[in-house]
């Protein structure tokens, strides 16, 4: 695995996204200030968490059956396996992976804890999501963008605020996709718990980190112009395919997967 590193450093004294999601999955990889954050989420923070979670494996696992081996995981975070790597190369072993996060402190986590397999082959590009070029440029070092790619933007766009253009950069990054590539995407609404909204949103903000959860209409806009697969957009346990039906679970994510056309 090699890794091509942006010059973004992050200061560990505040809180950061990657590491609230640790710790919110039960991860060790964070610190007093992430753990600060986390502690003051309602427990519906931590059964997103994990729902957003099981929601990556099992898309990232059905689009690999689809015959797709290339994936782009942008905001990989902290490894908690099973990884996206290791789910997809299960079905296709010659699979290829590029993780994409813009923490020097995921990056070496990442370059420690992170293999491919033999026949397979996984990079790692250190950039902001708000670089959407720099994220392709880097990410052609390890994949062939001639052939269908799949984007995978988990729990990520919620943080990127409505002055940074968050529907651009993900158009940016299609643009770049062939047809028959995906986009496996999940993002956190106050839809179903808006008595909620000003509490994690101010926690969030005393910590200094943006969050921006959108409504269904609003996450819909990042799928125009692409084929939803069934069942659409829909709250993160009730997206499955092949398998069976997850537990019903209360939420605050929506999840869906798309198909370029």
């Amino acid at each position: 695995m090699s890794a091509r590193q942006s010059q973004a450093q992050v200061d560990t004294s505040k809180p950061q996204p990657a590491r609230v999601y640790d710790w919110l999955l039960g991860g060790s990889d964070n610190y007093p200030v992430d753990q600060a954050v986390g502690k003051q989420l309602p427990d519906l923070g931590k059964r997103s968490a994990r729902q957003n979670r099981a929601f990556m494996r099992r898309a990232s696992a059905w689009v690999a059956g689809q015959g797709v081996d290339q994936f782009l995981d942008i905001g990989v975070g902290f490894p908690t396996a099973p990884n996206l790597h290791q789910v997809v190369q299960e079905i296709n072993p010659r699979a290829r992976i590029v993780y994409v996060d813009n923490d020097p402190i995921v990056l070496r986590h990442a370059e420690a804890l992170l293999y491919s397999t033999a026949e397979g082959a996984m990079d790692y590009v250190a950039a902001d999501v708000r670089e959407p070029r720099a994220i392709l440029d880097g990410a052609r070092a390890c994949l062939d963008f001639r052939r269908p790619v799949a984007l995978s933007l988990i729990a990520l766009m919620h943080y990127i605020p409505d002055d940074d253009g968050p529907y651009d950069i993900v158009r940016t990054l299609l643009d770049a996709l062939v047809p028959g590539s995906y986009l496996m995407l999940s993002h956190g609404t106050f839809d179903f718990h808006k008595e909620l909204e000003a509490e994690i949103t101010g926690t969030y903000t005393k910590g200094e980190i943006a969050l921006r959860f959108r409504t269904r209409e609003e996450v819909a806009r990042f799928f125009d112009g692409l084929d939803l697969v069934e069942p659409g957009l829909v709250i993160a346990p009730e997206w499955y395919k092949d398998t069976t039906a997850p537990e019903p679970e209360d939420n605050a994510v929506y999840a869906g997967v798309a198909r370029t056309l």
